[in-house]
C-alpha cells in the first residue's frame, strides 16, 4: 500500500508510514525519486552522512518528503529570481523543474505499465510511450544553448517561474510550516524525549529511540492516510496511553486516515473503529474494536452452528420420508407416494441451505441470489476458529522443604558510588506461585532491579536471600538480540542444535524436540532453518526453551511480548496463567498483565470472547479463577520505591492518562 503496489491508489494521496525496521536507504537520496514513490516515507540510514549529521529535531523536521519537496523547489526558484547577475537563472530553474516533473511522470507511467494488464495494460503502454517522448523533448529544452534564446522566449519563461514560485509558496503556507517546530517538539517529548535530547544526532540513538524519533515524523506529517506498522513496540506505558490520546485527538480534529498493525490488545480496543481481518488470503471488515469482533464472531457461530444443526436434523427426516415413501410406492404402484417423493427431493435439492437474507430476513431467490449458481440457497457455512497459537509451559518442580524463592530487604543501588540512586530501600519476597507485575516508565529502574535479582548486579546495601534448591529462568529485553548476534556468528546454527548443546546431555534430542514444539518451533523449524532466519517471534519461542528446559520454580520476564503478535500474546498469557511456578513480569502491554498478574479474563468486553480467544479463555479457565492463597500484586517503581496498587493496572492506568491528556493539549 505505501509503495503503491496497488492499480487505481491515486498518486496525489499522501501515505506516511512507520515500518517496523529501519528502511536502510541513504538520507540524501535524490528527492525527486522519494517525492516520485509519492509516499512520505520514513527510512534512516545506519552509515553517517557524509555532511553533518543530522539533530533529533531535524530528522523528525525532515521525515515528510512532500513538504521537503515543496520547500526545494521554492528555494530553487527564489535563489533564480534573486540572481540579478544571470537574467537566465530563472530559465535554468523553471527548465530544470520541468524536467524533473518528466522523470516523475515517466517513474509513474513504467510503474502503471508493470502493474495493469489487458485493455487498460495497452493504455498504460500508451502513456508510457507519450512519457518518454516528453522527457526527451524536456531533455533537449534543457540542454539547450540559453544563450541563443530570443527575448520573448527569455520572458515567457521567466513569467513562468514567477507563476510557479507563487503556486508552492502558497502551497507551503498552507501546510503550517510555521507550526511544524512546536508539533515536532510536542510529540517528542509525548514520546518519551526530553528538551536536551533534541540536538543530540540522530544516529547516535539507540534502535529503540530511533524507532521513536522515526514514529515522531510520521505523526507529524500531512498525510491523507498514516500507516503505522506496531507503533508501540519499544513504548513505555505512558507512550503507548499518550499514543492512545493522541491519536483520537487526531480523529477528532482532521480526517486522516490511520491503519494500525499492532500486537498490543488494550490499545486496539481503544483506538480502532473498524477493523480488517486478513484470514485465508481474503480481507474481511467488522465495524467495532477487537472485543466487540470476538463477541460477534461467538454469536455467528452460535446462530449459523445451531441454524445447521437444525438443518441437518430437518434434511435427515426429509431424506428418510423420501426413502419410505419411494420404497411402498414401488412396492404397491401408489403414484401419490411417488410423487410426493419427487416433491420432497425437489425441495431437498432446492431449498436447503441458508434462509435468511444477508440483513436477517426473509430469503428472495431474485433479490439475494442474483447470479448463475450451483444450487438455488447457499451453503450454511459456520465460521472457523482460527488456528490458534500453543504454548505450553513445564510444570516447575516441588522444593523439598518449603521457604521464599527469593527475599529483598532494603536492597538499595547506585551504578557509581558518588552517582544517583536507582533503587531505594527495595523490599520484595516471592514464595511459589506468586504472580508480581512491576510497571514504570522507561528508565525507572525495572531492568536494574531483576538484574540485582538475578545476581548480575550486587546491591549497593541491603541483603538477598535465595532458596537453596532455587532455579531461576530469566528472561531479559536484549534476549532476542542476544540470538540474533549468536546467528551471525554461526550461520549454520539452529535452535535444534543450540538447546542440545546448551543442555549438555540432560536433555536427549526427542526430549529437545518437544520441548520445542512445545513452544511453538515444531519438525524442521528447530533442526533446519538456521538461528540467523528465525522471525522474532520464532526468537522469543527459542529464549523461552533456553530459559525453560533446566525447569526454573520461577520465571523471571522483562518485556517478553515485544516481538510477539497479537494471537502469540493470547497463548502466552494463557500459559503463563496456567503455570505453577512464581512469575515475576515488567511489560507495557495492559492485558498480559491483568490477565497473567491479576488473574483477570477479558476485561475490554463483557463476555469471554470468541475465536482464538474463547479458546485461550477455556485452556485455563481453571487455572485463570483466582487462588485465594497465591499473591497477586501490581507494583510500579517510582523515584527508586516500589508502590503497591492497590487496585492494579487500572490504577496506574488512570494516572497516566491524566497526564498524556495534559501532555497533548
Amino acid at each position: 500500500m505505501a509503495d503503491r503496489l496497488i492499480p487505481g491508489l491515486p498518486e496525489r494521496v499522501k501515505i506516511a508510514i512507520l515500518q517496523q525496521t529501519d528502511v536502510e536507504v541513504d538520507l540524501d537520496s535524490d528527492p525527486v525519486l522519494l517525492a516520485g514513490k509519492g509516499t512520505a516515507a520514513l527510512q534512516v540510514n545506519d552509515e553517517p552522512s557524509k555532511k553533518e549529521p543530522r539533530t533529533v529535531l531535524q530528522q523528525v523536521l525532515q521525515s515528510d518528503t512532500s513538504r521537503n519537496e515543496v520547500t526545494r523547489k521554492v528555494k530553487i526558484l527564489s535563489q533564480a529570481l534573486e540572481d540579478h547577475e544571470d537574467p537566465l537563472a530563472p530559465v535554468k530553474a523553471i527548465r530544470q523543474l520541468r524536467h524533473e516533473a518528466c522523470q516523475h511522470q515517466l517513474f509513474l507511467a513504467q510503474k502503471n505499465a508493470s502493474l495493469r494488464s489487458g485493455a487498460r495494460g495497452l493504455q498504460a503502454r500508451k502513456d508510457l510511450k507519450v512519457a518518454e517522448s516528453r522527457l526527451e523533448e524536456s531533455a533537449e529544452y534543457l540542454n539547450h544553448d540559453l544563450t541563443s534564446l530570443d527575448g520573448s522566449k527569455v520572458d515567457e519563461d521567466t513569467q513562468a517561474a514567477i507563476s510557479l514560485l507563487a503556486d508552492v509558496e502558497a502551497q507551503l503556507e498552507s501546510m503550517n510550516v510555521v507550526d511544524l517546530d512546536q508539533e515536532a517538539r510536542k510529540v517528542l517529548l509525548g514520546l518519551g524525549f526530553k528538551d536536551t535530547d533534541f540536538g543530540r544526532p540522530f544516529l547516535s540513538l539507540s534502535g529503540g529511540w530511533r524507532m521513536r524519533c522515526v514514529l515522531a515524523g510520521a505523526l507529524i506529517q500531512s498525510a491523507d492516510i498514516m500507516i503505522l506498522d506496531e507503533p508501540t513496540n519499544f513504548l513505555d506505558m505512558l507512550g503507548v496511553i499518550w499514543l492512545e490520546t493522541y491519536l483520537s485527538r487526531m480523529q477528532e480534529n482532521s480526517d486522516k486516515t490511520v491503519v494500525v498493525v499492532s500486537h498490543d490488545r488494550a490499545f486496539l480496543n481503544n483506538i480502532c473503529e473498524e477493523l480488517i481481518i486478513l484470514r485465508d488470503k481474503t480481507l474481511t471488515y467488522f465495524k467495532g474494536n477487537v472485543s466487540a469482533y470476538e463477541q460477534d464472531r461467538e454469536s455467528q457461530k452460535l446462530y449459523w452452528g445451531r441454524m445447521k444443526e437444525a438443518q441437518e436434523r430437518q434434511t435427515a427426516h426429509i431424506e428418510n420420508t423420501i426413502k419410505n415413501n419411494m420404497k411402498i410406492g414401488k412396492k404397491t404402484g401408489d403414484d401419490n407416494k411417488l410423487r410426493m417423493a419427487k416433491s420432497r427431493q425437489k425441495k431437498l435439492d432446492d431449498r436447503m441451505g441458508v434462509q435468511v437474507s444477508a440483513t436477517g430476513g426473509r430469503f428472495k431467490l431474485s433479490r439475494d441470489r442474483v447470479g448463475w449458481h450451483d444450487s438455488m440457497r447457499a451453503e450454511i457455512e459456520v465460521p472457523a476458529d482460527e488456528k490458534g497459537v500453543s504454548i505450553d509451559l513445564p510444570e516447575a518442580p516441588d522444593l523439598r522443604f518449603p521457604g521464599p524463592l527469593l527475599s529483598l530487604e532494603g536492597v538499595t543501588f547506585q551504578y557509581k558510588r558518588n552517582g544517583p540512586v536507582v533503587l531505594k530501600s527495595i523490599d520484595l519476597v516471592m514464595h511459589m506461585g506468586d504472580r508480581v507485575g512491576i510497571l514504570g516508565l522507561n528508565g525507572c529502574g525495572k531492568s536494574t532491579l531483576l538484574k540485582i535479582l538475578v545476581g548480575t548486579y550486587e546491591p549497593t546495601q541491603g541483603k538477598i536471600s535465595r532458596h537453596p534448591r532455587l532455579k531461576l529462568g530469566y528472561y531479559s529485553q536484549h534476549s532476542v538480540e542476544e540470538l540474533q548476534e549468536l546467528g551471525r556468528s554461526s550461520p549454520t546454527e539452529t535452535g535444534l542444535s543450540l538447546l542440545c548443546r546448551e543442555t549438555e546431555g540432560v536433555l536427549d534430542e526427542g526430549e529437545v524436540r518437544g520441548m520445542l514444539s512445545s513452544l511453538g518451533l515444531p519438525g524442521r523449524t528447530a533442526s533446519d532453518v538456521p538461528v540467523c532466519q528465525l522471525s522474532g517471534g520464532q526468537l522469543v519461542r527459542l529464549a523461552l526453551a533456553r530459559i525453560l528446559w533446566p525447569m526454573p520454580h520461577i520465571l523471571v520476564l522483562d518485556e517478553i511480548t515485544t516481538h510477539l503478535d497479537f494471537h502469540t500474546v493470547l497463548a502466552l498469557a494463557a500459559a503463563l496463567s496456567s503455570y505453577n511456578g512464581a512469575l515475576l513480569l515488567v511489560s507495557h502491554d495492559r492485558y498480559l498483565v491483568r490477565k497473567v498478574v491479576e488473574g483477570k479474563e477479558n476485561r475490554d468486553g463483557d463476555d469471554d470472547g470468541g475465536g482464538v480467544m474463547a479458546e485461550h479463555e477455556a485452556k485455563d479457565r481453571g487455572a485463570a479463577a483466582v487462588d485465594e492463597s497465591q499473591r497477586r500484586d501490581v507494583v510500579v517503581l517510582k523515584a527508586g520505591k516500589l508502590q503497591l496498587q492497590e487496585d492494579g493496572v487500572d490504577q496506574f492506568e488512570a494516572s497516566l492518562q491524566k497526564r498524556a491528556r495534559k501532555m497533548v493539549a
